[in-house]
């Protein structure tokens, strides 16, 4: 079985909210000291298709959109032991919303190939859209199931399990497939080891730049104008302290009694 999973490098999400800045002419988070990682989700969806080839003898595809620097994410799939890795390479200043990313990730695999399971995160860490799975299986103009997060091979086709708010469902699907994978107890990302941490470095990586897919800068702008950021900004911090005063407790007491009522309904 032929495998693609996306990756997404983001903003570390565990950064103290002192350290997050935002840059309010371009709309985007300013990286500062903080760290890129992977997206947790696409980490879970890299998890999920190794253990799926263990199960079942499969070569696994790692693909990402970003800037150079998203090539870490790629160097720790490969220490993972995934096959191969691309890189579509794109300039840091500029944001892209999900329609951007599926058509260029659209435009990448059809160079790279034909898969038959293409696999992408729940979700990005840092705008929690969720779009990007099923505008790209648009994109391809393939079959699309979200929130799965166990995969087994059956047949001509796999047996997927999805989570709902009810439970969970059992989906037999035919490929090729677009599948966005959330997290459970079972797709822990695994650490990779030292030493294929090193190995890893010795491996290629392929880079294009959107000119290799045929597509230009204009037209990737256009696809994504249905959509636009407005504005950025970090909420206001306010903080107020009352003190109730009252000539004894039960008399404070029904004081606050009040301006907490007071608060719930205004709410």
């Amino acid at each position: 079985m032929k495998i693609l999973v996306c990756l997404k490098q983001i903003l570390d999400p565990e950064i103290p909210p002192r350290d997050f800045t935002i840059n309010r002419e371009t709309h985007q988070a300013i990286q500062g000291s903080a760290n890129l990682v992977t997206n947790i989700f696409c980490e879970n969806a890299l998890e999920t298709a190794l253990q799926l080839r263990e199960r079942s003898p499969g070569e696994i595809t790692a693909l990402t959109f970003g800037p150079a620097s998203a090539e870490d994410s790629l160097r720790k799939a490969l220490a993972l032991k995934a096959d191969q890795a691309c890189l579509v390479e794109d300039d840091p200043a500029t944001s892209h919303n999900s329609a951007t990313t599926a058509l260029v990730l659209a435009a990448a695999i059809r160079k790279l190939g034909e898969f038959d399971l293409i696999m992408v995160g729940r979700e990005a860490g840092d705008w929690g859209a969720g779009q990007t799975g099923g505008l790209l299986a648009e994109q391809l103009g393939l079959p699309y199931v979200a929130f799965v997060d166990h995969i087994e091979s059956a047949g001509d086709g796999v047996t997927l399990r999805r989570q709902t708010e009810l439970g969970w469902e059992k989906v037999e699907a035919h490929l090729p497939l677009v599948v966005s994978i959330t997290n459970s107890e079972e797709n822990v990302p695994r650490i990779p080891k030292t030493r294929d941490i090193m190995m890893s470095a010795r491996k290629s990586v392929t880079s294009w730049k959107l000119s290799d897919l045929g597509l230009t800068d204009d037209e990737v702008k256009s696809n994504g104008e249905a959509l636009e950021v407005v504005d950025l900004y970090l909420p206001e911090k306010k903080s107020d302290c009352d003190f109730i005063e009252g000539d004894s407790i039960d008399e404070k007491i029904d004081e606050f009694a009040k301006r907490l009522a007071s608060i719930v309904q205004s709410a």
